[in-house]
């Protein structure tokens, strides 16, 4: 089963995007209501570079406080790393981190030339963020964005993301029906927020598209792509104390689930070795 816990973390790790300032900036808890606050979204993100078509996708979404109550009530990083790590790094997910490490050895490898980071770690943050891809999220992502961007405590950054998820459905990446995942909307099977999706999210399979929702091989890459754009030194250890740990606390920044990916990757590349 995924768990929620790297979600807010994510969320916060993976987006660099601050909005810019203009005049038509929406305004958040308009007191004019949440569909006057997504007119002004519309005008925001069009004067932005999205086409009126692609912005479009913001018409008839609803506030939803479902995403506010989760957003408000996270508690799991109060854990140690050792409560942590226990229950993260469980016999189904080392069992089924060594098969994928077998089935996918051949483009991991070559994951690996390109990008330089290694299979293990790969496939250790596929596997704690949605399970190699069983539980992505079935939360809407322009709904989850729009609640968050209209909540005042963020606005800045979830207004960004809300642009960047426009913009992917602007290039063709994804339709806006099937833009669903986590509740603070990361998408797709590295629960990559709209701003990393955009940036660095790969097609390694040459078919014309990024689909990190379906496609593996895409995931893979574009989770290499990312720890490479982040530092990833080729060759050189993950664990806290050495040169790699830095990168994978980009990928996040609380410190018990960075140590968590450490320490399964590190188990799986012994698996490796066996």
């Amino acid at each position: 089963m995924r768990s929620t816990t790297s979600l807010l973390a994510s969320a916060i790790a993976l987006s660099g995007a601050v909005l810019a300032a203009s005049a038509e900036a929406a305004t958040c808890r308009d007191p004019r209501g949440f569909d006057a606050f997504l007119a002004d979204m519309k005008k925001e993100a069009t004067a932005q570079g999205v086409s009126p078509a692609a912005a479009a996708a913001l018409d008839g979404l609803t506030y939803d406080p479902k995403v506010i109550s989760l957003d408000q009530g996270q508690h799991v990083f109060k854990q140690t790393f050792e409560q942590f790590s226990g229950r993260m790094i469980n016999a189904s997910r080392m069992k089924q981190g060594a098969l994928k490490l077998k089935q996918y050895a051949s483009p991991l490898s070559r994951i690996e030339e390109t990008y330089g980071a290694p299979g293990a770690v790969i496939v250790a943050i596929w596997g704690l963020e949605t399970d190699f891809g069983a539980v992505n999220g079935d939360f809407s992502t322009l709904r989850s964005l729009a609640t968050l961007a209209f909540d005042c405590r963020r606005t800045d950054k979830f207004q960004a993301e809300l642009i960047d998820a426009l913009r992917l459905v602007e290039r063709g990446d994804l339709p806006p029906e099937a833009m669903r995942g986590a509740w603070a909307g990361e998408l797709g099977q590295a629960q990559f927020m709209p701003s990393s999706y955009v940036k660095y999210a790969v097609d390694f399979t040459g078919d014309g598209k990024r689909d990190l929702l379906r496609n593996p091989l895409d995931v893979m890459a574009s989770i290499a792509n990312y720890l490479k754009a982040h530092g990833w030194k080729p060759g050189e250890g993950w664990e806290p104390d050495q040169p790699n740990f830095a990168a994978i606390k980009e990928w996040n920044a609380a410190d018990v689930y960075a140590r968590t990916i450490a320490a399964f990757a590190t188990k799986l590349a012994a698996t490796q070795a066996q």
